[in-house]
């Protein structure tokens, strides 16, 4: 079998403190018991349950009192053996973190208990068999909350406990473009960045409060943000930046940081993933601060995700229902099967992402069928409990291994995702939102979408076109040509209409005229060496075009 129960002991007065690996043959409990091969061994001691992962598939056959004791003694010394080198890997590589001046105390001590995380080999099995659906308690469907107060002075006094932020970290690099990603323009001439302040300057006038803006910008952002920030200095909006942990990168071979090895830019150096916000904020002491003002909620979304707008409903049933920590979630489509999704486990609401699920369960986990939701991104925490678990050190969320190769050097960076953190809150949710609430830019085809007819733009709110009559946005492929936003701005002299469209692939050497529209499925597919230009005012519908000629 893949998966066979054993049997640690421990002492009646405590746990069994076992580490069972997959492909380990052997746990050793904290009082002497011990299971071979996932064949029950026990000792006259409290049995505590645990799974083996037998992944040899060799015969179990009985064993003798000698043979047991000469597999347990050799189980010993290879668990000690790579405890020891665990520890030697540690030692070195904190002897060699305290040289680095780039950093602060802080990241050295969080950098150095994340790589120590990740040799104990602690992350956690997923059992699949107790993957539970999450009920509507829940995962709380977004038309059941009530509606939030008609009173002004309510209201008011609802947003006042509210902080936004934005994760600021990631560079526009993708879509050709230098600088943070935040600073692309968007729609008529805006941003990312003065999207957002456009919506929040426009709460604070409705409601007369004063929800401040954070954004958590990487070593990568920091200092160009800085510069931007102050052309919103005329605004009625708090702008506060800080920068999220700075880890140098580990080299594979000897596990020693890369900026020890004379990589002294910012190549040596990675941000560890947004799971990283919670003690940054912590650090920086911006949560102090925010705490000390009254603040109870920070709602964190990604800056590129224009459909993360502040909701008063969703703020109003959190601090109603003193939930401490609240991840949207929204309904999954075939193009979001690799996407995260909230699960109950062993009583408590928990992120399974893609990376966890066993081989044999994975296209079990990309099914609409069974899980039906994916997470946005969109956070909603309490901010009290967030110093209680960083101060507690409580926030161990499963590490991602992202390995890269840097200059020829194959290197090794750590990463936890803020999604993940669910399971350490009290009170935790899940609520099913609209799909206009996931609205993610990623790529020049998402910005197709943003910047045509499909939607149109009210006090810095993207709002969805009601003339489209499905309720899913059309599918958009665009070919390498139009990767870069400078090169996909100059094949539009405008963006076509698309509300009536369903499907659209454009590969090859195509331009578009203006006025073009855009209904059912189009392919529009330039052959090697010929420029295509779809001419002014055209109308293609349910059309595959390889040339001038099927037009």
């Amino acid at each position: 079998t893949s998966r066979m129960s054993c049997w640690t002991a421990a002492p009646s007065d405590g746990p069994a403190s076992a580490v069972v690996r997959p492909g380990v043959g052997v746990g050793v409990g904290a009082g002497g018991g011990h299971c071979i091969g996932g064949r029950r061994r026990p000792r006259r001691r409290v049995l505590r349950r645990g799974v083996c992962s037998q992944t040899s598939g060799a015969l179990l056959l009985p064993v003798t009192a000698e043979e047991d004791a000469a597999s347990l003694l050799s189980a010993r010394i290879a668990m000690a053996a790579a405890a020891v080198a665990a520890d030697s890997k540690i030692d070195n590589l904190r002897d060699a973190v305290a040289k680095l001046g780039e950093i602060s105390e802080n990241e050295k001590a969080g950098f150095i208990s994340l790589v120590s995380r990740y040799l104990s080999g602690e992350a956690e099995q997923i059992e699949w068999s107790k993957i539970q659906t999450p009920t509507d308690e829940v995962v709380v469907p977004y038309d059941t909350l009530a509606p939030p107060p008609e009173d002004l002075d309510a209201m008011k006094a609802l947003l006042d406990k509210l902080v936004v932020l934005k994760l600021n970290g990631g560079l526009g690099t993708t879509m050709g473009c230098t600088g943070p990603k935040s600073v692309i323009e968007v729609r008529n001439g805006f941003t990312f960045l003065d999207l957002i302040v456009i919506q929040i300057e426009s709460l604070n006038k409705k409601y007369g409060c004063s929800v401040p803006l954070l954004l958590m910008n990487s070593f990568n952002t920091h200092d160009d943000t800085q510069k931007i920030v102050e052309k919103y200095s005329n605004s009625n909006i708090e702008i506060h930046t800080f920068n999220q942990s700075q880890y140098p990168r580990i080299v594979t071979e000897d596990f020693l940081p890369l900026p020890s090895k004379g990589q002294t830019g910012k190549d040596g150096w990675y941000p560890p993933g947004h799971g990283d916000v919670f003690p940054s904020l912590n650090n920086s002491g911006k949560l102090d601060t925010l705490l000390s003002q009254g603040k109870e909620y920070v709602f964190v979304a990604n800056s590129d995700n224009l459909g993360a707008i502040v909701d008063i409903k969703i703020l109003n049933h959190l601090i109603t229902n003193q939930n401490e920590y609240c991840m949207e979630v929204t309904p999954k489509t075939l193009a979001d099967v690799k996407g995260g999704t909230l699960i109950s486990y062993e009583g408590r609401v928990q992120l399974l992402e893609i990376a966890q699920v066993p081989d044999e369960h994975v296209n079990e986990f990309k099914s609409i069928e069974k899980f039906k939701i994916f997470n946005t991104n969109n956070l909603w925490v309490n901010l009290k409990a967030i110093k209680r678990l960083v101060d507690a050190e409580a926030l161990k969320m499963e590490i991602i291994p992202n390995p890269k190769e840097v200059d020829g050097v194959k290197v090794l960076q750590l990463e936890t995702a803020a999604g993940a953190a669910i399971r350490f809150f009290e009170k935790a949710i899940g609520i099913n939102v609209p799909r206009s609430r996931f609205l993610p830019v990623k790529a020049t085809s998402d910005l197709l979408l943003v910047q045509s007819d499909l939607y149109t733009l009210v006090d810095g709110y993207v709002i969805r076109n009601p003339a489209r009559v499905k309720p899913s946005n059309p599918s958009i492929e665009l070919g390498p040509e139009f990767k870069k936003v400078a090169n996909f701005l100059a094949r539009f002299k405008s963006i076509p209409s698309i509300v009536e469209l369903d499907s659209l692939k454009v590969s090859g050497d195509v331009s578009f005229g203006s006025g073009v529209v855009l209904k059912g499925n189009v392919t529009i597919a330039a052959k090697a060496g010929v420029k295509l230009e779809i001419p002014d005012g055209a109308v293609l519908e349910n059309k595959d075009i390889n040339g001038p000629e099927d037009l």
